[in-house]
């Protein structure tokens, strides 16, 4: 069955039945944050905030202040805390950032005209969400909307990955993988530590609990280290080849122009490059970067 069966494609407005779409629904003041209402992505969330305390607790109050070198404890204390504080702030943004969702409902006669298209031009209609869809955007079934350039949907931050907010979640992964990394190396400094001096001197909690900490520690740390360091790579890779993962797993036919991998990281982080590529607070603007580029 050819691909286009599967869609809603017609160069005649008439055909998509803009009658059958209600106009889209007036913006409210609850409209201006993004956030999606799923149980499962709300408890995602909520976990992994969770679990960046925990690593915060045992790091601070096990290993770090119970410390006597204060030196160790200062320069350690404000890494870690500020590589966690930058890795929060990236996952609250990549929640509540609209990732790049279509109006809903848009697919009216009146937007269908005012879209101009020429002769031979296909345009495509979502059924579910009633809206045109740009070229790369793809439905989300927890999100019902359109997400452009949707990469996929990600549960632990209770959102899609598109294009709006695919620097913040890549920033979250990055500095998630960096405290996971910091925190084996305390831990396993702690160890060695606390095996030559006596354990009731090397922490506040009896020796069973600090060893119990530890250890969840280092289970939390290198499960979320793997998963991050790949889930990292990933995005890199998606990034600078300029193709999303549901186009990979599509194997969707590139109708868009290539960049050279440079342009492309300019593209999700900003133009030109500079140290606001690491900030979850920094808007990457585009400039130069043209975020769509076709082959005419």
């Amino acid at each position: 069955i050819p691909a286009h069966r599967a869609r809603d494609i017609e160069r005649q407005a008439g055909y998509l039945k803009p009658e059958h779409c209600a106009p889209p629904p007036p913006r409210t003041g609850s409209d201006t944050m993004w956030f999606i209402r799923d149980s499962c992505g709300i408890v995602c969330g909520i976990i992994t905030w969770l679990l960046v305390f925990y690593a915060e607790f045992v790091v601070v109050f096990v290993m770090l202040l119970p410390a006597k070198n204060v030196a160790y404890s200062l320069i350690n204390g404000v890494l870690f805390n500020g590589l966690a504080f930058l890795a929060l702030a990236s996952h609250a943004k990549a929640m509540c950032t609209d990732p790049g969702a279509v109006p809903k409902g848009n697919a009216t006669k009146e937007f269908i005209e005012s879209l101009q298209l020429k002769p031979g031009q296909v345009v495509y209609k979502c059924p579910k969400c009633c809206s045109i869809k740009p070229d790369r955007a793809h439905h989300c079934s927890v999100c019902k909307r359109c997400i452009k350039k949707m990469d996929h949907h990600c549960p632990w931050v209770n959102n899609c990955v598109g294009e709006n907010n695919q620097k913040y979640f890549v920033l979250f992964t990055m500095y998630i993988a960096l405290i996971s990394f910091h925190a084996l190396l305390m831990v396993a400094f702690h160890f060695v530590f606390c095996f030559e001096e006596d354990w009731t001197k090397c922490s506040n909690f009896s020796p069973p609990a600090t060893v119990i900490l530890l250890i969840l520690l280092c289970f939390e740390g290198l499960l979320f280290l793997i998963f991050t360091a790949v889930m990292f790579g990933t995005q890199v890779h998606s990034i600078c080849t300029d193709e999303t993962g549901i186009e990979q797993l599509k194997k969707e036919e590139r109708r868009w122009a290539k960049k050279s991998k440079w342009m492309n990281m300019k593209v999700v982080f900003g133009h030109p490059f500079s140290v606001a590529w690491l900030s979850p607070f920094a808007s990457p603007d585009h400039g130069k970067a043209d975020v769509y580029q076709y082959i005419v």
